[in-house]
């Protein structure tokens, strides 16, 4: 398998804290330092959140245009990924950072249960935030917590409002959604590849301890991978993740083990079909 494993590093999200680990970076700083280390082991994708100074989460395009500004200076090529999530605004405002043109934009194509809440993504708002990511050039990459998410997102490309091959990630993990289960997982593969094609990229993310599963299922069976401290703050059961570099190196480890180069900026932009770096 000669395939370059795209790695994506999910530097901070919205929910973990310092209390829960003092290497969740929360400040514009911190976060384009952290992805610096992430980026030099080797991630080429940022999937980003912003925060406040209070460590809660923010939909600020302010925050975010001073962290891809930060991000593209310190990490030249690196793909830049902003995320549309509802954990960190309401309505619209979900979508208010892509005018600054990012490479990629998180989109979540359907509702499901959180540990705690409806994650909910109403149709109205699902189509306005695909309709702005095809107004200004943003390559959506598709959350998929269900199997319908991905059946959903090809019937926005067929029917335009997805223009560019959709990029499909499997989230598995999350409490009261679909957790790591490897038939299931066999069959999201099947499925993309059904209705997008043999060649379809993917990409997978599992939550908390199921992250090095996902990577390990992700890197074996040719799809990219997923890690970083927004999706899990621990090596193990009782060793906190030092940087978003270290689970970055656990995923350059498995692609050793199954003899996939990590791909370069540069390749992951061609495999995904994105414009070359500014």
């Amino acid at each position: 398998m000669t395939t370059p494993c795209i790695i994506c590093v999910a530097i901070t999200g919205s929910l973990p804290r310092k209390a829960d680990n003092p290497a969740v970076p929360v400040t514009i700083t911190e976060q384009v330092e952290s992805t610096h280390a992430a980026f030099e082991a080797g991630a080429t994708i940022a999937h980003c959140h912003v925060r406040n100074e209070d460590e809660t989460p923010s939909s600020d395009p302010d925050k975010f245009a001073a962290l891809k500004e930060g991000l593209e200076k310190h990490c030249p090529g690196i793909i830049v990924q902003l995320s549309t999530g509802g954990r960190s605004g309401a309505g619209q405002a979900r979508g208010g950072m892509l005018p600054l043109v990012p490479d990629m934009a998180s989109l979540s194509v359907g509702s499901n249960n959180f540990p705690t809440r409806v994650y909910e993504n109403p149709p109205d708002l699902v189509d306005w935030l695909a309709a702005e990511m095809v107004t200004h050039g943003v390559k959506p990459e598709i959350e998929a917590f269900d199997l319908s998410h991905i059946l959903k997102a090809h019937e926005m490309w067929k029917k335009g409002q997805i223009t560019d091959l959709p990029y499909v990630q499997f989230v598995m993990g999350v409490k009261n959604a679909m957790p790591a289960d490897r038939e299931v997982f066999d069959y999201y593969i099947k499925t993309v590849h059904r209705l997008f094609g043999a060649n379809a990229p993917w990409c997978a993310a599992g939550i908390g301890p199921n992250q090095i599963v996902l990577n390990d299922w992700a890197v074996s069976s040719g799809g990219h991978a997923r890690t970083g401290l927004e999706d899990n703050v621990r090596l193990d059961k009782s060793t906190l993740a030092p940087s978003n570099a270290a689970l970055v190196r656990r995923v350059v480890d498995l692609c050793a083990k199954y003899e996939r180069p990590v791909a370069t900026a540069a390749q992951a932009r061609k495999i995904l079909g994105l414009r070359a770096a500014a």
